[in-house]
């Protein structure tokens, strides 16, 4: 009968580029380092080859839920290809009861997949909320620091003014003065509302 193979899975985080924290735990759970396949951010060349070599019975051990996909799907997915496609284990080590090739999960029967499933959703719910945050961090940081955000602003022509008192004149059309300075109705209303300011000053400061 063919001895049971421990495999290790990490992949670089988004945020640090390092698997260092992950790499320690394989070790940790006694994998051997010929046993442990690494992948980049955004690749998954290392899971595909590991999921070649590995055989019904073997054990793919994870730091955590979040190695195994970005997102609720992904997780679901990689874990039922390895339990389902392959017939092999999944050890997450971050939560102990996440192991396929314990006696506990084992005796559990039907209950098992239901419960990895509510905390798959759980850990995906999680990411985004924490994500969200991340990016709510950041947009409130580079407002703080003057930064525009979204798309570059279009430069206003340089001839814009000359253009926009003509059209306030009413010698051209508003149709005619954006053909001309080459604008669409939005960005063009925006550098109007901003020339009125400015005259509005000029007046004020008079």
């Amino acid at each position: 009968m063919r001895q049971q193979v421990k495999y290790g899975y990490a992949r670089e985080s988004r945020r640090d580029k390092k698997a260092n924290t992950q790499l320690a735990a394989l070790r940790g759970a006694a994998i051997s380092p010929d046993n442990i396949f690494v992948d980049q951010p955004s690749e998954r060349e290392k899971f595909k080859q590991l999921m070649e070599r590995i055989q019904p019975g073997d054990v793919v051990v994870v730091k955590s839920l979040c190695q195994l996909g970005y997102n609720y799907h992904e997780m679901l997915n990689e874990w039922k290809t390895i339990t389902d496609t392959h017939g092999a284990n999944v050890q997450v080590l971050d939560v102990e009861l996440l192991n396929t090739n314990s006696e506990r999960w084992k005796a559990s029967g039907s209950f098992a997949p239901e419960f990895f499933t509510q905390v798959v959703s759980f850990v995906a719910q999680r990411e985004r909320d924490y994500i969200k945050q991340r990016q709510a961090e950041g947009i409130a940081n580079a407002k703080e620091q003057g930064k525009h955000l979204g798309r570059p602003r279009i430069p206003k022509p340089e001839n814009f003014n000359e253009v926009c008192d003509i059209w306030r004149g009413g010698v051209i059309s508003a149709e005619e003065a954006m053909i001309r300075l080459g604008l669409k109705r939005s960005t063009f209303e925006r550098f109007v509302k901003e020339r009125k300011e400015e005259l509005k000053k000029e007046v004020n400061n008079k």
